[in-house]
């Protein structure tokens, strides 16, 4: 039982972080918080992501691009023009390094404002950082294993985080509903979303990516905007206005 909870608090834990901070703060940023507060977070999703953790510098830019041209060729992660799952990987992988490093040219759109500390994504992204994880996950789960098939939840630690964006990124744009008929291929995985904290709402998001809550539906409850509510009300971050649309005709 410790092992599923331990892998339960990463899985969670770590997609609460790379929703909350990576997604609608660095690439959407639908709310503001103090540099201090974000220095936290960064830290935070350290601890959270482990051996999987992501640049919210990377992530941010690389999330723009998706929706700037989402389904095209120059999509970062599409199915539509990835022969599998894997190449969508493998692609999504060197688009993301060739970014955190600054090898390729950026328009200026998508790194506006988009939140960066090098140092600490310097040290966090290290091999060392991560081996450093990977080592404490192993000695985590030779101390606590009860059954030899707890063992196969090992390799989701280490790679939780891609495990999130492949969820989202490929099975996002396969299967599931739509509620808004779009040109792209976004679709909502789950009518409650208890598995990827409101991520899985990918077609109600594509439609509305400026908005915080990804739930459109009474039905779609977005856990992750639950806990932006209550963190908001307590004053450690703010978030945005909605802009009130006029409906003069």
């Amino acid at each position: 039982m410790t092992i599923i909870i331990f892998v339960l608090v990463l899985w969670y834990g770590g997609l609460f972080f790379q929703s909350f901070f990576l997604h609608r703060y660095a690439a959407h940023q639908v709310f503001t918080m103090s540099k201090t507060m974000e220095r936290i977070t960064f830290v935070l999703t350290w601890i959270f992501q482990g051996s999987s953790y992501l640049s919210a510098y990377g992530y941010g830019i690389m999330h723009r691009m998706h929706h700037a041209y989402t389904d095209t060729e120059k999509d970062p992660h599409s199915p539509s023009h990835d022969d599998n799952v894997f190449a969508m990987m493998w692609k999504t992988k060197t688009i993301y390094q060739d970014i955190n490093t600054q090898r390729i040219a950026v328009d200026d759109r998508f790194t506006k404002n988009v939140p960066q500390w090098k140092a600490f994504d310097a040290f966090a992204s290290s091999r060392w950082s991560r081996v450093l994880w990977i080592g404490l996950y192993i000695l985590f789960f030779a101390l606590f294993v009860t059954a030899w098939w707890q063992w196969l939840l090992l390799p989701i630690t280490f790679l939780m985080a891609p495990i999130h964006g492949v969820i989202i990124n490929w099975f996002g744009h396969i299967y599931g509903y739509v509620n808004f008929k779009m040109k792209n291929t976004s679709k909502n995985l789950f009518r409650f979303d208890f598995l990827m904290m409101g991520e899985g709402y990918h077609n109600n998001h594509h439609k509305h990516s400026s908005r915080a809550n990804f739930g459109v539906k009474w039905y779609e409850i977005d856990v992750t905007y639950v806990i932006i509510k209550i963190l908001d009300g307590f004053g450690f971050i703010q978030l945005k206005p909605i802009p009130v649309k006029s409906n003069k005709h």
